[in-house]
């Protein structure tokens, strides 16, 4: 479980250095796959 939260980190930080401005509260979701997550907590 920690070597996924570390990997979500990296690459929110990879989509902060990426980004011209700050990162939206959508752009946070996307990179860190909220959805997905909510997707999959539905389904348990």
């Amino acid at each position: 479980m920690a070597l996924a939260e570390i990997e979500l980190c990296g690459e929110l930080i990879i989509a902060a250095s990426n980004a011209e401005d700050r990162l939206s509260l959508e752009s946070i979701d996307e990179v860190l796959r909220v959805a997905e997550a909510r997707t999959d907590a539905a389904g348990s």
